[in-house]
């Protein structure tokens, strides 16, 4: 993966999909009679992320995963930037294939994740010289007196509540940011923060004061990419609003 045509490779991307058992479907294309709604087994994607340069020794290889087995903070901003380059990948997918469906992944949506060297092809297939299993992130607490999220859940579910047309587009423009996608969290934090004054009443005079950066780092997506002052401007309006969301929800 390169993230200019004639740049270096900063990335090798090796996608392989775990077959599950195969599912025949009896009597053609006719529907079936069920009794009871058993699992279906379902395949699993493995990707794997491979850095373009390898190590210059198998000692040194193995002092690199050494210290990642010491510092987590390390390791998980490994993991952070896999996902950063599958995301693109995705990204990639969905335009090439226009599927509006095709989603981005975070790290607790993966059964596993793993870091470790290997051969080139044996890591491809899932088979590493030295590897470890990083531990799965512990679910968030919320306390009563918080977010409820499971609450808020059933409040919507029964139309007691109603979610704002915003908070879909904060959290676009969260997952392009976290996907390093400046550009276009950019213009989505524009559209965001504008539905967000309108809805919010109440927080709007604050949000109003992000109005002009937003705006102005939205124009600059139009042309190109955005300086690093435009960026921190995307980052505190969508900061911003999250803020004033959480305060809606523990409002409401």
């Amino acid at each position: 993966m390169r993230t200019q045509e004639d740049g270096p490779t900063e990335a090798v991307l090796v996608l392989s999909t775990l077959g599950a058992a195969e599912r025949r479907l009896l009597g053609g294309r006719r529907p079936q009679t069920v009794e009871a709604a058993a699992p279906e087994p379902v395949p699993t994607a493995r990707v794997t992320i491979v850095a373009p340069e390898p190590f210059a020794t198998p000692e040194a290889a193995s002092a690199w995963l050494a210290r990642r087995r010491r510092d987590s903070d390390a390791a998980e901003a490994d993991l952070a930037t896999a996902l950063e380059t599958l995301n693109r990948a995705l990204r990639a997918q969905r335009a090439a294939a226009a599927d509006p469906y095709l989603g981005e992944l975070s790290a607790d949506r993966a059964l596993v994740a793993r870091i470790g060297y290997g051969r080139g092809d044996s890591v491809a297939d899932g088979r590493f010289g030295e590897a470890f299993e990083l531990p799965r992130a512990r679910p968030r607490r919320i306390r009563r007196s918080m977010e409820a999220p499971e609450e808020r859940f059933a409040a919507l579910l029964g139309a007691r509540e109603r979610a704002l047309v915003a908070e879909e587009l904060v959290l676009r423009a969260r997952a392009d940011l976290d996907a390093g996608c400046m550009r276009e969290a950019a213009l989505q934090a524009r559209i965001a923060l504008e539905a967000l004054i309108a809805e919010l009443a109440d927080s709007a005079p604050a949000l109003g004061e992000r109005r002009a950066a937003a705006g102005e780092a939205a124009n600059a997506a139009l042309r190109g990419e955005l300086s690093e002052a435009a960026g921190d401007g995307v980052r505190e309006a969508v900061a911003a609003m999250e803020a004033a969301l959480r305060r809606h929800r523990l409002g409401s």
